[in-house]
This record gives C-alpha cells, sequence and structure tokens, in this order.
C-alpha cells in the first residue's frame, strides 16, 4: 500500500454513505437486471451520487461527505427519489427473499470479471446488497485508532443492521443470511487490531501479495481503511429499506469512529472472540448472546440500548426496542406470506 493518502486533507469526521439496492419489476418485484437502463436515465444529482455494482440487478447509491448522519440520509432520499424518476423500483435489503439460486447477471465491467474469475460460483449465487459507512479523518493514526474501535463494534453493528432473514423463497435461520453467504469469500470477517498505520500498510501490502490483487480495494475486511479517500470505512452491513434505519447505523458508526479516534480500546479484542461474537448477532441479530466490552455475555439489544443513551442516537434505541429490519421481515410474512413481504420491502425502500 502506497505511503500516499488523503487523511486530513478535507475536514475530519465527516460521514459518508453507499448503500447498494436491488433493482426489481414494479409487478411480482422479482429480480430486474435493468441497472444500465436506470442509469441511463439518472439525472439531477451531482456527479458520482450513482452507479453500478457488480449485478446487473442492482445500483448504488451515494452521499457525498456531510457533517451528520442526518445530512448524508438527506442526500441519499434525494438519489432514492430521482432513481424513482427514471423509472427504478428499488429494494433495500441484504439478498433478495425468494431470487432463485444462480439468478445473478454481472455488469460487464473489467472489475467484475476479474472477481468472477477469482470467485467462480461464489458470485453468481444471488445478487447481494451492503451499506458501508465512511468517516473521515484528520491523519493515518487517527484513522487506526478508529479502525480499533469500530472493529469491537462490528458485532453490535451487524445485529443492528441485520436485514436478510429470507433466501432463495425460504426462510435461512439467520438474521442475516446475506453475512453468511459474503463470508464464503477470501478476505472477510473481522480483521485484527493494528498498532500503527504503518503496521496496517505492511499487513495490506502483504495481503495484496499474497492474493496476486491489484489494490487494496479488493481487501474486503468487515472494517478498513481508504487512504485514497482519507477515511475509515464500516463495511458488509445489510442495506436497509426505511431511511431511518440508515440513519440510524450510521450514526452509531460516526459517533464509536469519532470517539475512538481520541480514546482508541485499550485492550484489543481477540479477533478469535469478534468472529464468534460476530456470528452471534449474524444468526441471532439482537437476540444474540455475546460478550461486551468487560467479557460478560450479555444480550445484543441490551448493548444496543446502552450505546443509544452513550451516544445519544434515537434511532438506535429505537431499533433496540422495537426491532430490526429482520425481525419486521419475519412478522410481515408470517402475517401474509412472501408476496406481503416483498410489497412492504419496496414501500418501505420507496418512501422518500
Amino acid at each position: 500500500m502506497s505511503d500516499e493518502h488523503a487523511f486530513g486533507r478535507a475536514p475530519a469526521f465527516t460521514v459518508g454513505i453507499e448503500e447498494e439496492l436491488l433493482l426489481v419489476d414494479p409487478d411480482r418485484h422479482a429480480l430486474a437486471p435493468v441497472a444500465a437502463d436506470v442509469l441511463g436515465r439518472l439525472d439531477g444529482l451531482p456527479p458520482g451520487s450513482a452507479g453500478h455494482e457488480a449485478f446487473a440487478a442492482e445500483i448504488e447509491l451515494r452521499s457525498p461527505a456531510e457533517r451528520d448522519a442526518h445530512g448524508a440520509v438527506q442526500a441519499l432520499r434525494r438519489a432514492r427519489a430521482a432513481a424513482a424518476r427514471a423509472g427504478a423500483t428499488i429494494m433495500g435489503v441484504g439478498v433478495h427473499p425468494e431470487a432463485v439460486l444462480g439468478d445473478a447477471e454481472l455488469v460487464a465491467k473489467e472489475r467484475y470479471r476479474r472477481v468472477e474469475d477469482e470467485m467462480r460460483g461464489l458470485i453468481r449465487r444471488t445478487p447481494e446488497c451492503a451499506l458501508h459507512v465512511h468517516v473521515g479523518m484528520p491523519d493515518p493514526d487517527a484513522a487506526v485508532r478508529a479502525f480499533n474501535g469500530l472493529r469491537e463494534a462490528l458485532p453490535l453493528l451487524q445485529a443492528l443492521a441485520a436485514n436478510s432473514p429470507f433466501w432463495f423463497g425460504r426462510d435461512s435461520g439467520m438474521a442475516t443470511a446475506r453475512a453468511a453467504l459474503v463470508r464464503a469469500y477470501p478476505g472477510r470477517g473481522v480483521p485484527r487490531a493494528f498498532q500503527s498505520w504503518d503496521d496496517y500498510a505492511s499487513t495490506a501490502d502483504r495481503a495484496l501479495r499474497a492474493g496476486d490483487l491489484p489494490d487494496y480495494t479488493y481487501l474486503w475486511w468487515d472494517v478498513r481503511l481508504q487512504p485514497r479517500l482519507g477515511t475509515v470505512e464500516v463495511r458488509e452491513l445489510d442495506a436497509q429499506a426505511p431511511l431511518a434505519d440508515v440513519r440510524a447505523v450510521t450514526g452509531l458508526v460516526h459517533a464509536v469512529a469519532v470517539r475512538a479516534a481520541a480514546d482508541p480500546p485499550q485492550r484489543p479484542t481477540p479477533p478469535e472472540a469478534l468472529a464468534w461474537s460476530a456470528f452471534m448477532a449474524t444468526r441471532d441479530g439482537l437476540d444474540a448472546a455475546v460478550l461486551d466490552a468487560t467479557g460478560e455475555r450479555r444480550r445484543m439489544r441490551d448493548i444496543a440500548s446502552q450505546a443509544a443513551a452513550e451516544h445519544g442516537l434515537e434511532d438506535v434505541g429505537r431499533l433496540a426496542r422495537d426491532g430490526n429490519g429482520a425481525e419486521r421481515q419475519r412478522a410481515i410474512h408470517a402475517r401474509g406470506g412472501m408476496k406481503s413481504l416483498l410489497d412492504a420491502l419496496v414501500r418501505a425502500t420507496s418512501d422518500f
């Protein structure tokens, strides 16, 4: 990894969001591989606000760097509305609840051709949609401190954002089936803590050489640094349907990053322990029982409520109290079946 970076070149602690959304047909809400058509008609947004992701039935919407989560979500609100004007029917979910295995047409771009060549059938299973949150950092050392703090919060973030309990027409038994799917890719999961920028950069370089990868954007850790953007990025959270849930998750990422940049964890949790907690969150969501920072086992819902109070985040408290996307999906499906669930996901994503 090059020593060149953009940390400190922009105002510190701004926040930006990238959300991947499925494109579905307006009637049955099946996957619709129409990303090129939608993006070709999209207008009225700043440059870089929308683009392709790997799958033809998916687009990525992006906010600019904003002062807080509210501002970033407002930018996504405008982007979702613009996508609707361009003819898109969008669905905010980790994976399509009813898509058929193998229905995963890829975008014809060199990056995705390379990924397909390396990942083979793994990428051809089903499109998956993630929410990525960036926080601007004032310097490389602060970025590493924020990275170390955010890795501690990954199980909590996974539980709050869990929004894909169904896959291939049936209940997966997981709160986030998407997280389970992407764990099959190399390099996914919870990375270790790092002592310094040099420690991070040298480890990333070694990983790039081991994987014969062209650049660090192919390192798919659940949290990573983005030197060219000057940010720390939390990755691999389920995409959300309501923008209020996007705001909740983004607000917590922002708050943890800002605090950790100044006051990082003194004793990093071993990656082996965090990996188990992340799995519990993947499987059980807010009902997971995991080890907290003191080493005591607690319910994730209680940890979420404590985080909401500590950081003054009402949206996080609401999710802890009322449930995440996975809980709502199961409740809707129990009442009305798969059609009702698909209809509800589209309505919630389109409530601008």
